[in-house]
């Protein structure tokens, strides 16, 4: 029995709809039910003993371990994971047998604990912003009513009187989020460019940086509330779209409390043990949760090719906007005699419909990431973008332009697509790291005419040697020329050096690849070094970048700069 994490949550969340602490726990299913027990039993009895008697609390096991949650006043989540952390000790010594914990005396010193932590003035600017109907947004920095141009924040330590406030010129901008377990990024991107295209000043945040207009404030994984707040608090901006991965929201909960749209891509496989989501059932209701950040004027955008997301959109009681590259026609069609809202391709264009009204958005040989219509993901992230855009009240001609103007370059939306010929050779660099996003690129891969193929192959060490030998398995199938298995350093995360490489390079042999079609590099770069040697004209790289995607576009870039042709020495 071991406390794996606890952590607080800072508003709505996967367990309940209100703001508190987690954690979880490892324990072995024979004692699962008495060690369950005793722990909440011994949380409830700290609550009473603080005077929380009001405060809820969400048992949820699952297979080897178990999570506890309690709600918590905004002002007091320290001290909650506090509480839990001793009421699992408590548990634990009950179980063992040991001298009982004295209740009488825990809680005075959490009474010390919430009253060092108590913040008036946060609670009640949090009120205040709720009769205001205005979001309020706190965390150990900085707390902040409003959003956008019409935010105003201030230093945790600075908080204003509620009343000293001028609420009339407080107010929200449109908010867009965006989660699944693929096509996050160029999704938010893509609503981002239909936004600019309206003449709006967009702040973004996603898995690579945070952005307002076209000034990137900073670079890193912003795919959390951290970015969230960042663009949602820039006074400049003048609507809000956010990457929302599972991570941020299984780890403090609903980055934004409240938002005009919400689009769930798709659900598969990936990261599955985090935070006790243990199978794909449970990471669809994790993502699912962003279901419950739409206004009740607001709209929820899914993917109708999905069926997790539509086996769950039937609990959903609001406004739904369906796209797809393969909605069921019959389905489709009664949807819109109803007055529903839908995007799809017909006739090779991208169109929005509104009941039985269909507009024509754009060609789709004319959006580039799509190349040629190869990349179906692609279109498909198209038409959730449009979907979004639609619900957030952004016209047709700012979809065309957004979309027509998006080329999925480096610079727009880096290691996601990116697709060049360099010298006679075509290369497309991408981050498909699982095997739902690796059985899409390869289906597009497939569809682009070639000489030869190489894939450069690679993985953390994070995933289940199962996971591994499936992602291996999927490229096989598209029976490339050449790999090159790389080891990515920084990247093992509890495995030795080498051991992710081997089990790849071990399960192309296994499925009968010839030795001499199989090399291994030390590093993402030595791998695309090895490459570009190898290519001829008329060749395909596919470039699986995980963790170097700076120095390897740069390199291409060079490449770029001096003219290369496949065959010459690479310049230095």
């Amino acid at each position: 029995m071991e406390l794996t994490d606890s952590r607080r949550l800072t508003g709505a969340n996967f367990f309940m709809d209100r703001p508190g602490a987690v954690a979880e726990v490892e324990l072995p299913e024979e004692q699962k039910d008495q060690a369950l027990q005793a722990w909440e039993k011994s949380t409830r009895q700290l609550l009473d003993a603080i005077g929380w008697q009001g405060q809820q609390i969400v048992v949820r096991p699952y297979p080897g371990g178990a999570s506890l949650m309690i709600s918590a006043p905004i002002d007091a989540l320290y001290a909650a994971t506090e509480i839990i952390e001793l009421a699992w000790d408590a548990t634990v010594l009950q179980l063992k047998g040991d001298t009982p914990v004295d209740i009488d005396t825990l809680s005075q010193n959490l009474s010390t604990v919430i009253t060092e932590e108590r913040n008036d003035y946060l609670t009640a600017l949090a009120a205040a912003a709720r009769e205001h109907n205005v979001t309020f947004l706190g965390d150990d920095e900085t707390v902040s009513v409003g959003l956008g141009v019409g935010g105003r924040s201030w230093p945790i330590e600075d908080i204003p009187p509620g009343q000293k406030v001028d609420w009339t010129n407080v107010y929200d901008v449109p908010v867009a989020m965006v989660t699944g377990t693929n096509g996050k990024s160029t999704t938010v991107r893509l609503a981002a460019a239909i936004g600019a295209a309206a003449g709006h000043i967009v702040g973004l945040s996603s898995s690579d940086w945070v952005r307002v207009g076209q000034e990137i404030i900073d670079e890193g994984d912003y795919s959390g509330p951290v970015g969230a707040r960042l663009a949602a608090r820039d006074p400049r901006v003048e609507m809000v779209v956010i990457e929302a991965a599972r991570g941020g929201l299984m780890r403090r909960g609903m980055p934004i409390p409240q938002a005009d749209a919400c689009l769930i891509t798709n659900v598969a496989a990936d990261h599955i043990g985090d935070y006790g989501i243990t199978d794909v059932c449970a990471l669809a209701d994790a993502k699912f949760l962003l279901a419950r950040a739409v206004k009740p004027d607001g709209r929820l955008v899914l993917n109708g090719d999905d069926p997790a997301l539509v086996k769950r959109a039937a609990n959903f009681a609001g406004d739904i906007t369906w796209y797809g590259l393969a909605l069921d026609e019959q389905v489709l069609d009664a949807w819109l005699t109803d007055g529903g809202h839908a995007a799809f391709v017909r006739d090779g264009v991208m169109t929005l419909a509104k009941g039985r009204e269909q507009i024509r958005v754009l060609p789709v040989t004319d959006f580039a990431p799509a190349l040629g219509g190869a990349a179906k993901y692609n279109i498909s992230n198209a038409l959730g973008a449009i979907g979004l855009a639609s619900a957030l009240g952004l016209g047709v001609a700012a979809m065309t332009t957004g979309l027509s103007s998006f080329k999925g370059t480096p610079d727009e939306n880096p290691g996601r697509g990116n697709f060049v010929e360099i010298g006679g050779v075509k290369i497309l660099v991408d981050f498909a790291h699982n095997p739902h996003s690796m059985a899409a690129l390869t289906e597009a891969v497939g569809n682009i005419p070639a000489k030869r193929r190489l894939f450069l192959l690679g993985q953390a060490g994070d995933r289940s040697d199962e996971d591994i030998r499936e992602l291996t398995k999927i490229v096989w199938q598209t029976q490339p020329d050449r790999y090159i298995v790389k080891e990515i350093e920084g990247l093992s995360r509890g495995r030795a050096p080498g051991e992710v490489q081997a089990l790849i390079v071990n399960e192309l042999h296994a499925l009968g690849t010839p030795r001499a079609a199989v090399a291994t590099a030390d590093s993402e770069i030595d791998s695309v070094i090895d490459a570009l040697n190898w290519a001829q004209a008329g060749d395909f790289l596919v470039l699986l970048v995980l963790k170097d995607r700076k120095a390897v576009l740069a390199v291409l870039e060079r490449l770029k700069s001096t003219d290369w042709q496949a065959g010459d020495p690479l310049p230095d």
